[in-house]
């Protein structure tokens, strides 16, 4: 009798095992087939151009393809409950921005909560806005766009990615500190609101660094001023907001986020590899070419960094007034 409890005691306990030991091999396998990566704003915006960068990155370093899924729409919330619903099995992932920070207040109801339902996996880079404006525009300092905005009040359009997004608040709050009167126009991304700005549909923008430069340094757009405390490297000749409206600063981020219970191996695997990517000399470059600061770190730090903001920017919104639509 002693014999048969025993036995049955010593298969209880192995069967109880399997469930983490089939985990851990699967996470010890991982990734055997393609890894994709979602978007949820439109192709050629700054978060599209980091997810392909990075993906390109990872595809050589997990051996799989990596597939960047774009997901446009309500300011990223679209494809980031897609993530939140996808199986934490490490073979979808989320590009988390900003703009996620500021939709956790935003929005009154969404199907998800960012801090709760989605695993931070490693962050990448954080980007300066860029004051810029449409050539025809006479101010060519912050100060004359200032004067020429308070001369002209209402009747400047600035472009945004969307309501919420990070150039909407960082324009919102130039507003309030500058005391000038501009007309908000919102885009579903980065890259429809510079193609109106480019065409002179609209005057000025506030739009991030990665999906601008370009145009920039291209003699296409005028950029005024970065948002960020400090100049960026990638266009050093540019002043900062704070020179010109004391005390203002706003700055997007990027980084990678995963559906909560994805097993930690696999969101250790990953932050490992991003993490490598963030200090390999071409990745880097590009990264600064494109006005990315790099900020490397644990899935534990990236969990603090998105609750940081996510309080910084509800403070934001509720100062500003600004509801989504």
């Amino acid at each position: 009798m002693k014999y048969h409890r025993r036995q049955f005691l010593h298969l209880a306990a192995g069967a109880a095992a399997l469930p983490a030991a089939s985990s851990v091999a699967r996470a010890q396998a991982y990734p055997t087939r393609p890894v994709r990566i979602i978007v949820g704003f439109p192709a050629g915006g700054g978060a599209d151009i980091t997810a392909r960068l990075m993906g390109t990155w990872l595809s050589e370093r997990l051996g799989q393809p990596v597939v960047i899924e774009n997901r446009p729409g309500a300011n990223g919330n679209i494809g980031t409950e897609a993530a939140v619903n996808a199986p934490p099995d490490g073979y979808t992932l989320l590009l988390v921005a900003a703009n996620n920070a500021v939709s956790a207040t935003l929005y009154e109801k969404l199907n998800f909560n960012l801090t709760r339902d989605i695993a931070p996996v490693a962050s990448i880079i954080r980007t300066p806005n860029v004051l810029q404006v449409h050539p025809s525009v006479p101010a060519k300092t912050v100060p004359e766009f200032i004067a020429y905005a308070k001369a002209n009040p209402g009747k400047i359009t600035m472009a945004s990615a969307g309501i919420g997004s990070i150039a909407h608040l960082a324009g919102e709050l130039f507003k309030l500190m500058a005391g000038v009167d501009m007309v908000h126009v919102p885009y579903r991304g980065s890259a429809p609101a510079l193609t109106d700005l480019l065409g002179g549909q609209v005057q000025g923008t506030f739009a991030d660094m990665p999906s601008s430069i370009e145009h920039i340094k291209a003699g296409k757009l005028r950029a005024l001023a970065v948002t960020t405390a400090a100049r960026s490297e990638a266009l050093p000749d540019i002043p900062v907001m704070r020179d010109f409206v004391p005390g203002y600063e706003a700055s997007g981020w990027f980084g990678v986020g995963a559906p909560k219970n994805t097993p930690s191996a696999i969101i250790e695997r990953l932050n490992r590899e991003i993490n490598a990517a963030l200090v390999d000399p071409k990745i880097k470059a590009r990264l600064a070419d494109l006005g990315g600061m790099v900020f490397s770190g644990s899935p534990a730090e990236f969990e603090r960094i998105i609750a940081d903001e996510v309080e910084k920017w509800g403070k934001a919104v509720k100062f500003s007034g600004a509801k989504a639509e």
